[in-house]
């Protein structure tokens, strides 16, 4: 620490030398020249935003894209006319005074163009965190180039190191190994979602074997990255060998289940028991499965819950799949008729009535069949077929029970429901006995 504090003190000693310059004449009137030109950017952008904020509301057929590309622009409204009147101010200070005199203002409309330029052009990256890296990257790099330290700077990063085995690591070779391994794992996130992209157009290639081939081009074209970036920092990737004891030695520690969710996923791929689309039951949960993932399953339930499935679950446990091989599902429903109707009518009111059904099959057909004699009813059993279980099994049910209700009322067939007979006895008289022998 106290060698790269040593390192420091050139450096902090010309910081100084140039906050004391400020002070002199012609640099503090360009101060002041900019702080004008600041506050004047302030007043124009506060006076232009309310008026662009009304206009780009008025707007009719825009685009979101072009939308987000006019709103860029109005939220910077004070940069833009700040580096505008700067650029107008340095013109006139160049061509009133020498050069040395407009040195400050000439330096400050460099370094807010880069800027701007920088904050427009990040926000073409939707991802946020992506967005940060990367326009903070860029406002560093252009930063050093205008003010020409790029040699002081690499020095200072170099002179800053550190050991690692028989390797010698400088700040600046880590701060290249990032910035190259930042690129590299955005060409592999670009290849991966361009190879996502291919899949989907092929035809005879099932939902499992893409979701798996997806998964292992993009683990080796991120582990391909991570590895080309250790090498072009020239890091000695055999020193990497202690990481597979540490590795197997945090499996057996805590890592079991992670490993055996990552090694149930390319299970379920390979031998294609679940599939993006399938309809499965697991416990309480029912629902389709909306995407596969390395570690969990996505499903969808009718009421919008997503539930996030261990694969280990899915291979331990019993698992419902209503459409594993054939998309058909046989439900079932009970009812019961009075002992006065017809059995033989009622089998076909009740086939007939789930045949209204829009969502019940014609082929196989409804059935009917009587399944027992109860206390008060004959019980009946009414079988039927759909194709679309991801639109719900309650929903179905309650419309052929409704079906069956309006069939069975028009046709005068009682529907059961249990009585029983209250004896009154006068004040002081004796039950007799009803015969019933324990």
């Amino acid at each position: 620490m106290d060698s790269i504090i040593a390192q420091l003190q050139p450096y902090w000693h010309e910081a100084e030398i140039f906050v004391r310059g400020l002070f002199r004449p012609w640099p503090l009137y360009q101060v002041l020249m900019l702080l004008g030109c600041h506050a004047v950017a302030h007043l124009l952008a506060g006076w232009l935003s309310p008026k662009a904020d009304a206009w780009m509301r008025s707007l009719k057929g825009m685009r979101p894209a072009q939308l987000r590309f006019l709103l860029v622009f109005a939220r910077r409204l004070r940069m833009i006319f700040f580096v505008i009147l700067v650029w107008i101010l340095a013109a006139i200070m160049l061509e009133v005074t020498w050069p040395s005199r407009s040195y400050l203002i000439v330096l400050v409309a460099n370094l807010t163009t880069a800027w701007l330029v920088i904050a427009i052009a990040s926000r073409l990256i939707r991802n946020r965190l992506l967005r940060k890296v990367v326009q903070w990257t860029a406002l560093i790099v252009a930063t050093i180039a205008i003010l020409n330290l790029r040699g002081e700077i690499e020095m200072l990063l170099d002179s800053i190191s550190f050991s690692f085995g028989s390797v010698r690591l400088t700040a600046l070779l880590v701060l290249q190994g990032i910035v190259t391994l930042a690129l590299l794992m955005l060409l592999a996130n670009w290849l991966s979602k361009l190879v996502h992209r291919r899949l989907q157009g092929v035809g005879d290639m099932s939902p499992s074997m893409k979701v798996l081939t997806e998964k292992l081009v993009a683990l080796a074209l991120y582990v391909t990255a991570f590895f080309i970036a250790m090498g072009a920092i020239g890091f000695d990737l055999t020193t990497l060998t202690f990481l597979s004891g540490a590795v197997a030695l945090g499996i057996g520690l805590g890592l079991q289940k992670v490993v055996s969710n990552l090694l149930s996923g390319l299970i379920l791929l390979v031998d294609k028991s679940i599939k993006p689309g399938d309809v499965i039951s697991l416990g309480e949960t029912f629902g389709w499965i909306s995407s596969l993932g390395a570690r969990y399953v996505s499903v969808v339930t009718r009421d919008g819950r997503e539930f996030l499935i261990p694969n280990e679950d899915l291979i331990t446990g019993q698992v419902v799949n209503w459409t594993h091989s054939d998309d058909n599902v046989r439900l079932d429903i009970y009812f019961g008729v009075s002992y006065a109707s017809d059995p033989h009518q009622v089998r076909v009111l009740a086939r007939e009535a789930a045949a209204t059904v829009g969502r019940v099959v014609s082929r196989p057909a409804p059935v009917c069949h009587i399944v027992g004699f109860g206390d008060s009813s004959i019980d009946f059993i009414l079988r039927f077929w759909i194709r679309d279980p991801a639109q719900g099994l309650t929903n179905v049910r309650g419309d052929v029970y409704l079906a069956l209700w309006d069939a069975l009322k028009r046709d005068g067939v009682e529907i059961p429901f249990p009585r029983r007979d209250v004896h009154v006895f006068p004040e002081g008289a004796q039950a007799q006995p009803s015969g019933i022998v324990d």
